[in-house]
């Protein structure tokens, strides 16, 4: 048996739905172990494009088992749809997939949190960039220990309860702080009391089943929500996500030890995006942060909002490195870096008193005033369709995947040259 986590190497939308959809090939287990459907992979099958944002993108494998684990907050409504698209491909047959009892359910009240106080933070400058699914309150509710957990919604008496008990809260601080409507508990709770019976054949001891598969010698292959530095403790704080989406968070949001842990693949672009606010040494500034936009299709797989797009930024690839213990990294979209003549890359961060530093700055003003200093690579500028292998690469890009790699000391195992689940060369 064998446990590899797929993480996230930057700010997310690295490609990572395509590499979990390789890896699942030869897994028989695939899990996702925290955040929400503020999360989503795009993956083109046969064609056709399948978007998802709660269920595994193992997904795609008939006859796989996908987990939804513990440490996941989950909008049952969202779930639900997105169980019918699948289904109506032929996939995620009865029994193929698992939400642990464990995992907290996002209600109505936590998205309209979510959206009031990202209002309120951009008429201050301080929005966060969040995607409004009501994540972080959800998170919160489960910190303050009045989160709805999905065993909940299976018993309409607990439920009620619950819900009664948040309410007598969330209503205060909407009608005084807020000054808007609250929720009325009867509508609420008949809302999701509803969903029981629907989501009852899916709900069952996730940790359990997992450990019972690794006992049994299967393959377990953990798919990360979201990225390295959105990360809540080891991430661009304020502007992260409430969970951590790190390689360590798999043992606590699944129930497993981490001494199970095998293998750390990273996941990074050929390039930088990020979606939202918050600091970006490496953003690029001008035409050509269209142009790569453009290039990659570089939108919000949730929001639909415009990425940002930078240079590749080694300072903080080889932060996440670190914090990941990653054992080996993908390097997706190298194909859309086609277009260009030459390729900055950020290989250290100019700091505010004049030095240089090839490591991630502990102190987040550091962060917030660093200044990249760049190392500029040849291009190109020729399409990578006919390559089949990392030696029938063009001369230029091959070396622009040797200098990635040595100087993150980590061996790049896959590299994306296109949309296609295919064309990933090994």
């Amino acid at each position: 048996m064998s446990v590899v986590i797929v993480v996230g190497a930057q700010w997310g939308d690295e490609g990572k739905g395509k590499v979990v959809d390789l890896f699942t090939e030869r897994a028989d287990v695939v899990v996702r172990y925290g955040g929400g459907a503020n999360a989503g992979h795009t993956l083109v099958i046969d064609g056709q494009k399948l978007v998802t944002h709660l269920v595994p993108s193992g997904v795609c494998h008939p006859g796989k088992s996908c987990v939804l684990g513990d440490g996941m907050v989950i909008d049952p409504h969202t779930l639900l749809e997105e169980l019918a698209q699948c289904q109506a491909r032929g996939l995620l047959a009865q029994g193929e997939l698992l939400i642990g009892l464990g995992a907290h359910v996002i209600l109505p009240y936590h998205k309209l949190v979510d959206g009031l106080r990202e209002d309120h933070g951009a008429k201050r400058g301080q929005a966060i960039g969040t995607t409004r699914r009501g994540i972080g309150p959800a998170y919160a509710d489960k910190a303050s220990r009045i989160g709805i957990r999905v065993q909940d919604v299976l018993d309409p008496k607990i439920l009620r309860q619950k819900i009664e008990v948040a309410l007598a809260e969330k209503n205060l601080w909407l009608e005084r702080i807020y000054e808007t409507d609250g929720f009325d508990l009867e509508t609420v709770w008949s809302q999701y009391a509803g969903l029981a019976e629907r989501l009852a054949p899916y709900v069952g001891d996730a940790s359990l089943l997992v450990d019972e598969a690794l006992r049994a010698g299967k393959d377990v292959l953990f798919e990360g929500a979201q990225a390295t530095l959105l990360d809540l403790d080891h991430g661009t704080y304020p502007f992260v996500t409430s969970s951590n989406p790190i390689a360590s968070g798999a043992a606590t949001g699944m129930g497993i030890g981490p001494t199970r842990i095998d293998r750390v693949l990273g996941v990074s672009k050929a390039y930088v995006t990020r979606v939202g606010e918050g600091p970006f040494p490496s953003e690029i500034r001008g035409a050509d942060q269209d142009r790569l936009r453009e290039l990659g299709g570089e939108y919000g797989t949730v929001t639909g909002r415009e990425r940002r797009c930078g240079w590749l930024d080694l300072v903080a690839l080889r932060y996440a490195v670190r914090v990941n213990g990653m054992t080996s990294l993908a390097l997706t979209k190298l194909d859309v870096l086609s277009d260009f003549e030459e390729l900055p890359v950020c290989v250290r961060y100019r700091l505010r008193d004049g030095s240089e530093t090839e490591h991630f700055p502990a102190h987040q003003s550091d962060f917030h005033h660093a200044e990249p200093v760049w190392e500029t690579l040849a291009g190109w500028h020729e399409p990578l369709d006919n390559a089949s292998t990392l030696d029938e690469l063009p001369e230029a890009a091959h070396r622009y995947v040797e200098f990635v790699s040595k100087a993150l000391d980590v061996p790049i195992e896959l590299v994306g040259v296109g949309a296609a689940r295919e064309r990933v060369l090994v």
